[in-house]
């Protein structure tokens, strides 16, 4: 009896140890099993991004499945493995960690720079590719980590825009600046600040509140005593329309300018009417403008409903690592990292290039505005990065 345990406890302690430590599993079938790892926030009031880029990973994963994959002459599918971070920093290190142990060959995510960055190091000292679909923050490629990519513009060439834009374009003199201290909304309202600056405006104002605040009463009240022509904001939608909402409750008639964590449709059905004459960023070309948008979003909506943000880049970061294993004929990480800077992939969201930091070459950031209760585009500007 003790012999039979024991040989049954050498046999699950082999199966647990090769289910962490290999990098694909061989069913009986012959097919290799590939997981891929997907993070971002699934709970939390910034769920409906989240959920955004998991969907669109998810319709990558089940049309490459579909088409059929071959490495190195045997069949192959791709697993996703999905994580919550809760766009928390500490979450994030700790779902990277979990995925690193469960044998992922590569990642997409995480969404926020805030918790891309501090998993970027998890990743790296594994040696696992990581493409963010939608972090912009310019220190998560700073790092020089060769695991380290991602298919959107950053903020220095969104920061840069925005700033120029507020004050060649809209004609504000005092900008007022708020950002909501993440790595994210800081680095964006940073690079605005000196945008504003070289453009010939003046920041009137620099104020900070937190990701989860959603009373800004206190700093808009003292940001309404300095006169701004123009007030932006580095953060996501769920500080952005309470915030705008209580802007118009004070009276202050500056004009609202935000990134691309404010250019949402929830924004829109958060702020209500009060999002009227919003103006925001976003990297990369409007969808009906991307090269596959149409498409793409025929796809994912008949599936998922209405697109948020940031699902094409997610969908496009998936096929990017698919089509590196494909060059490769291996799903083996450092086969795959060896082949990425290689990559000259056409995305939905465009050509997909990188750099030697591994941040995308040509970026565009395309200005919007809410007009009738909808996002309608101004124009798209190619970055001087």
């Amino acid at each position: 009896m003790t012999r039979k345990l024991l040989r049954c406890a050498l046999t699950t302690a082999a199966i647990l140890l090769a289910a962490g430590c290999g990098q694909k599993s061989e069913p009986r079938d012959g097919t290799l099993a590939i997981r891929i790892g997907q993070v971002s926030p699934l709970t939390g009031p910034q769920a409906h991004l989240g959920r955004d880029n998991d969907n669109g990973a998810r319709l990558a994963v089940d049309e490459i499945n579909a088409q059929g994959l071959t490495l190195g002459g045997k069949p192959a599918r791709i697993e996703l493995r999905s994580e919550d971070d809760a766009a928390d920093p500490k979450t994030a290190t700790t779902v990277a960690q979990k995925l690193v142990d469960e044998g992922v060959v590569a990642v997409v995510g995480h969404l926020n720079s805030g918790a891309t960055i501090p998993a970027s190091k998890i990743y790296a000292d594994a040696g696992i590719p990581q493409i963010s679909p939608s972090a912009t923050a310019i220190a998560y490629t700073a790092q020089g980590f060769r695991t380290a990519f991602r298919v959107m513009t950053n903020d220095a060439q969104q920061g840069s825009v925005l700033g120029r834009y507020a004050v060649q374009k809209l004609g504000a003199r005092r900008v007022a600046i708020i950002d909501d201290r993440t790595a994210y909304g800081q680095g964006l309202a940073d690079e605005v600040a000196k945008a504003v600056s070289a453009a010939g405006g003046e920041v009137v104002a620099r104020e900070y509140t937190s990701d989860r605040a959603t009373d800004f009463m206190a700093i808009l009240t003292s940001i309404k005593a300095k006169s701004p022509d123009l007030v932006f904001f580095g953060g996501m939608d769920p500080q952005a329309a309470p915030m705008v909402k209580q802007l118009k409750q004070l009276g202050v008639n500056a004009r609202f300018l935000g990134g691309d964590g404010v250019q949402t449709p929830k924004f829109v059905e958060l702020a209500g009417a009060e999002a009227e004459g919003t103006i925001a960023s976003n990297p990369g070309l409007p969808l009906d403008a991307m090269p596959g948008g149409a498409a793409f979003k025929s796809k994912f909506e008949a599936k998922y409903g209405k697109i948020q943000n940031y699902a094409p880049y997610a969908y496009d970061a998936v096929y990017v690592l698919v089509e590196a294993m494909r060059r490769a004929q291996s799903s083996e990480p450092a086969k795959v990292l060896a082949e990425l800077p290689k990559t000259d992939y056409q995305g939905v969201t465009g050509r997909i290039r990188f750099d030697a930091k591994g941040d995308i070459t040509g970026g565009a950031v395309t200005l919007y505005q809410v007009r009738d209760g909808k996002w309608v585009t101004l124009e798209t500007v190619q970055s001087a990065q």
